[in-house]
């Protein structure tokens, strides 16, 4: 099997086992063969496409989820750093991709891996010269200078806590520690980022860092999800948390689990965006009595329906955070509102909505002048 067949076929199983409401995969044509590319975005939201597979597919861990687990009887590929370099490159250079996000199985420990992956974005930025963009997965059990030697060739780096606790990940990943394998690798990040000069380091600033848990195999609460979501981004300089529905796989421990439905992912994403981005706190997110946000409504139309109905804020006089409280109204419109009223006052729904304001959300929530905005009643919903 030549270099190109075996990427086309780890990357589809890379790709689909754990695609997320982040990275959408499509498919794209190459001669014979098609090959998955994952349509993602940067934090500035600029497009990209992205190349998203694995060094290898060999695995000695016994993760209870996964499909490329030790214990399962499945074909196993390996790339070598250079082999992986040269046909990525090859790929990027018919236009196909833009950037890659590389991961790996865990073959002969952590550290060995970490080596191979650090091995391969070398080759690739000082043999090839790629200057594009390159998401580097931290192995388990790494050590920390190999963590300094990840971040200096790549834009974002990210470890997998999986689980929201020590507690779900026994039961989701048995053979890793929460503590020592996966957490402290993400302090040793942040604390990278803060105390040591990004000389010699590509764009000559640190990477940004991510995780991501696995959401739905093993009982846990959006609750516990979530606060440590809130602990990360605020103690631990995390800039992204994806939230992987959980799917499960045939010949694993859970393959008879239901699978977590996308309405709970989409929540999740929507509550962590609350929580990073708008101001809120975990006792402002709308937990049932199981800690789980309901997978119907939206948690920041919840939280208005409850709070700005009968006390709808003036467009006109509030600050940036009260603005950022009203739905359909995001950072960037934030920025567009502040503005356009040192110029004039705001005074009717059109004007908002060519400011990319979705105002049929936003209208039963504020005011426009002193004004409640006329608006119909299918609206509040």
């Amino acid at each position: 099997m030549d270099l190109f067949h075996r990427l086309v076929w780890l990357s589809k199983q890379t790709t689909f086992d754990f695609e997320d409401e982040i990275n959408c995969p499509s498919i794209t044509k190459i001669n014979e063969f098609e090959l998955p590319v994952t349509q993602a975005r940067l934090p500035n939201g600029k497009p990209i496409k992205l190349l998203k597979t694995m060094l290898t597919s060999a695995c000695e861990r016994n993760c209870n989820y996964c499909a490329f687990r030790a214990g399962r009887n499945i074909r196993r590929i390996t790339f070598k750093p250079e082999e992986m370099a040269r046909i990525f490159i090859a790929i990027h250079q018919a236009g196909v991709v833009t950037g890659l996000f590389l991961s790996s199985g865990v073959l002969k420990g952590g550290i060995n891996t970490q080596d191979k992956l650090i091995e391969t974005t070398a080759i690739l930025r000082n043999k090839y010269h790629f200057n594009g963009y390159i998401h580097l997965k931290i192995m388990p059990g790494v050590q920390k200078d190999q963590i300094v030697e990840t971040m200096r060739y790549a834009d974002r780096v990210s470890i997998n806590l999986e689980a929201p606790n020590p507690e779900r990940l026994t039961k989701l990943a048995p053979m890793k520690s929460f503590h020592d394998e996966l957490f402290k690798p993400l302090q040793w990040i942040n604390e990278i980022r803060k105390r040591h000069p990004a000389r010699n380091v590509w764009k000559n600033r640190w990477p940004s860092s991510a995780t991501q848990f696995v959401i739905g195999g093993v009982g846990e609460s959006d609750q516990e999800i979530l606060e440590t979501s809130e602990w990360l981004f605020q103690n631990h300089g995390i800039t992204r948390a994806f939230y992987s529905r959980f799917n499960p796989i045939l010949d694993t421990p859970l393959e008879n689990h239901l699978p977590a439905t996308y309405q709970r992912q989409q929540r999740l994403y929507q509550a962590g965006y609350l929580l990073r981005d708008y101001g809120y706190s975990m006792k402002e997110l709308p937990f049932d009595g199981n800690g789980n946000l309901p997978e119907n409504r939206d948690p920041k139309l919840v939280w208005a329906q409850e709070n700005l109905y009968f006390s709808p804020i003036e467009i006109n006089t509030a600050i940036k955070g009260e603005l950022l409280r009203i739905p359909g109204i995001g950072p960037r419109c934030v920025n567009r509102i502040v503005s356009a009223r040192r110029e004039r006052r705001i005074t009717d729904l059109s004007t908002l909505s060519r400011m990319g304001i979705i105002v049929k959300r936003a209208a039963p929530f504020i005011t426009l002048n002193g004004k409640r905005p006329k608006y119909q009643l299918s609206m509040f919903s």
